[in-house]
């Protein structure tokens, strides 16, 4: 007996609904892949120091970013560096002179344990970050960066909070207290 074209095609469907589906995960892995890589790439462009939550940085429209180095973090209370407390704001403001001593000798330590010098950093000294709150006095800051320029890191970079070109003059009002 013939079958009619609509037996044919319902008979058709019926067994190709019937079978399992098949997942093709080539195409799936590719994109991952692609992924993956450009994660790994675009990882590397992100430069975050990091925070402490006794310091508030002052904020700049600045776009260069400091490269990882030394870091003197200076709170309401401390100054540290690389993680070890150094001395108090008490005792730096009241030390005579116009450099910090437990600064210097913390600097010299670090200065031997760092690897020699490139030419570059010959030229224009070590590189330190100095991250301070927002409210050091200027008198501390000008003790610390005079201190590092005596055990030869003088590229100095002051950590700051970025923000956009268009919030300066916010900021600038702000200063002002206006």
């Amino acid at each position: 007996m013939k079958m009619s074209l609509r037996a044919r095609r319902m008979a058709r469907n019926h067994k190709r609904l019937s079978s399992s589906a098949k997942l093709n995960l080539v195409s799936l892995m590719d994109i991952f892949t692609i992924l993956v890589f450009f994660l790994m790439v675009n990882n590397g462009d992100v430069e975050v120091l990091s925070s402490d939550k006794n310091i508030t940085l002052p904020e700049s429209v600045s776009e260069q970013k400091p490269e990882a180095t030394l870091t003197i973090k200076i709170s309401n209370q401390d100054i540290i560096v690389q993680g070890r407390k150094i001395a108090t704001i008490e005792q730096a403001l009241t030390q005579k002179g116009n450099s910090l001593s437990d600064l210097g000798k913390e600097l010299e330590y670090q200065l031997a344990r760092a690897p020699a010098p490139t030419e570059l950093e010959e030229q224009i000294g070590r590189s330190v970050i100095i991250m301070g709150d927002h409210e050091m006095p200027y008198k501390l800051l000008k003790r610390i960066m005079t201190t590092c320029a005596q055990t030869d890191y003088r590229d100095i970079s002051l950590a700051v909070n970025s923000v956009p070109p268009a919030a300066e003059e916010e900021v600038q009002l702000a200063m002002r207290g206006g």
